[in-house]
């Protein structure tokens, strides 16, 4: 990712709010075993059921599986970033979007090795030198295991440019960071607003 970008992906941070102490996983299973409160916590993050399921060759913490584009009365756009080249393809083939269709995000996502805390996606679209930044909180989440192999998270929905003006070449560039700062993913992409499909 080129360094241009880096600032403007920078996410945008809560006045106030501080990022809480790390623990491990089994740090998490032992805190207050007897508070039922907690414990329910804890069932709700998915700490304590079912089995690891990371790859122990895998360090990283999230993976990205896929991105989606849903359109009410059209069939889902997937990208499977688990296939190579995928990161490539999407700066180099812009995938078509209607003028003024109402459009929903999705991602599916696993996480491995430790609590995940505040994962968001951060994106910014730039066309003819204007620039406009959206950010999503995904959430945190607990280590996928065989009770919950993957998480899958819905954006707001939102409504392409129309118009003259609207139509045309958008490039973007996305990334997936937590309250860590940690960069889960960053890659460009392109897409084309169309008077149709």
């Amino acid at each position: 990712m080129s360094a241009p970008h880096e600032e403007d992906l920078k996410p945008e941070e809560t006045e106030g709010f501080k990022v809480g102490e790390k623990k491990t996983i089994d740090e998490y299973q032992q805190l207050d075993q007897n508070d039922e409160s907690l414990r329910k916590w804890k069932e709700s993050l998915g700490i304590g059921s079912g089995t690891p399921i990371a790859n122990p060759s895998d360090k990283r913490r999230v993976v990205i599986l896929s991105l989606g584009l849903e359109v009410q009365g059209r069939s889902d756009i997937i990208i499977d970033l688990q296939q190579p080249g995928t990161l490539e393809d999407l700066k180099n083939h812009p995938f078509t979007i209607k003028e003024g269709a109402v459009f929903r995000m999705k991602v599916r996502f696993q996480v491995q090795h430790q609590v995940l805390s505040g994962l968001k996606y951060v994106q910014v679209v730039k066309r003819m030198g204007v620039k406009q930044k959206m950010q999503e909180m995904i959430g945190s989440y607990s280590p996928n295991t065989t009770d919950k192999t993957e998480y899958e998270k819905k954006f707001e929905p939102d409504t392409a440019p129309s118009g003259m003006v609207g139509r045309g070449h958008y490039n973007a560039v996305s990334k997936f960071v937590d309250d860590d700062n940690q960069d889960h993913l960053s890659f460009e992409w392109s897409f084309d607003v169309k008077k149709d499909w």
